[in-house]
């Protein structure tokens, strides 16, 4: 993770702000912490998180489920929304799965943002394996609610 810049004075650069909002935000995500996700990179308006996929994440056909894959590229999408330590919610997105991911794949979300306009924002995500091929394109619409923080500054 990050060395979180603290305290409410300091002034952060828009770089220190996304990784500040990054670890604040992780540090109560238990659900991408139970997942296995790990933060390899944040910054204004892009994220990118990791996972390897567990057995209990295989489907009767022994895949990945694809939940797991969408819930991958939606915490990207958070954490690429929120950097901004603006308030930011989903309200709503689509995926599509190119290909299977395997028991032991280590499964990679690049999101990064497309447009961010008064409340609203779009940003694209990419799931890739570790071999580099395309498992799921995803797209997420946001919410940004005014005046409240991502993470208490």
């Amino acid at each position: 993770m990050f060395e979180p810049t603290s305290g409410p004075a300091v002034q952060r650069t828009a770089q220190q702000t996304a990784e500040f909002v990054g670890n604040g935000m992780f540090a109560n995500d238990h659900a991408s912490q139970w997942m296995g996700m790990r933060i390899t990179s944040v910054a204004p308006g892009r994220s990118t998180l990791t996972m390897t996929v567990r057995a209990e994440m295989l489907n009767g056909l022994g895949s990945c489920q694809g939940g797991f894959i969408a819930t991958l590229a939606d915490s990207a999408f958070a954490y690429a929304c929120n950097s901004y330590n603006e308030m930011t919610v989903a309200s709503g997105f689509d995926v599509d799965f190119m290909a299977p991911a395997k028991l032991d794949d280590v499964l990679t979300a690049i999101a990064v943002e497309r447009s961010r306009a008064g409340r609203t924002g779009v940003y694209d995500a990419e799931v890739t394996n570790q071999r580099g091929e395309r498992i799921a394109v995803f797209r997420g619409r946001s919410y940004t609610i005014k005046g409240k923080h991502s993470v208490a500054v």
